[in-house]
C-alpha cells in the first residue's frame, strides 16, 4: 500500500489593522505563492484525493488560490497544530480510499511533522506556501504510531 503526504504551509499572510491571527487573509504575494505552489503539484502529477485544512482564512485562501479541487475537510484541530496533532487529525479524518492526502497548515507543525515521519529526511527550510512530499507506506489510520520502514520525504518544493 503505497500513499502519498503532501504538507503544505499557508502562503504569506498580511497583517490588517484589527484583524486576530485566525483571520489575517493572504498578502498579495502569498496570493501568488500558493498558485505556484499548485502549479508545481500539477507537474510533479500530485493528483490530490482529498485535503484536510486549517479553518485559519490564510489556509482556506491558500487552498483555493492552488486550484486544487479535492473534496475538503476543514479542522479547527490543524489551527497551529503541533505534529502530533497533525499526525491524530490525518488518522481520524482522511479517508482511506485516499491514495494523496493534502494538509494545509501551519509552521511548526508542517515542517516537524515531515520530520517527525522522517527524521533522516532534510528539511532545510519551509517558508510560506512550501510543501513536503511524503511516500507512506501504511494506511492513514495507522500514520505515525509506529515506525513505517516505506516513509521517504522526497523534498520540500518552495516558491519564490
Amino acid at each position: 500500500m503505497s500513499r502519498t503526504l503532501v504538507l503544505l504551509r499557508h502562503g504569506k499572510s498580511a497583517y490588517p489593522a484589527g484583524a486576530d491571527d485566525h483571520h489575517r487573509p493572504l498578502a498579495p504575494r502569498g496570493i501568488s505563492q500558493a498558485a505556484l505552489a499548485g502549479q508545481w503539484m500539477r507537474d510533479e502529477q500530485l493528483a490530490v484525493d482529498a485535503v484536510l485544512c486549517s479553518t485559519a482564512k490564510r489556509t482556506r485562501e491558500t487552498l483555493k488560490r492552488t486550484g486544487i479541487d479535492a473534496p475538503v475537510q476543514y479542522l479547527d484541530e490543524l489551527y497551529g497544530a503541533l505534529s502530533s496533532e497533525i499526525l491524530e487529525a490525518i488518522r481520524i479524518y482522511a479517508p482511506e480510499s485516499a491514495g494523496t492526502l493534502l494538509v494545509v497548515g501551519h509552521m511548526p507543525g508542517m515542517a516537524d511533522t515531515a520530520l517527525a515521519l522522517d527524521p533522516d529526511g532534510d528539511v532545510p527550510e519551509f517558508p510560506t506556501s512550501a510543501y513536503a512530499v511524503l511516500s507512506i507506506g501504511v494506511g492513514w489510520a495507522d500514520l505515525g504510531l509506529a515506525v513505517d520502514p516505506e516513509v521517504a520525504l522526497h523534498g520540500v518544493r518552495v516558491p519564490r
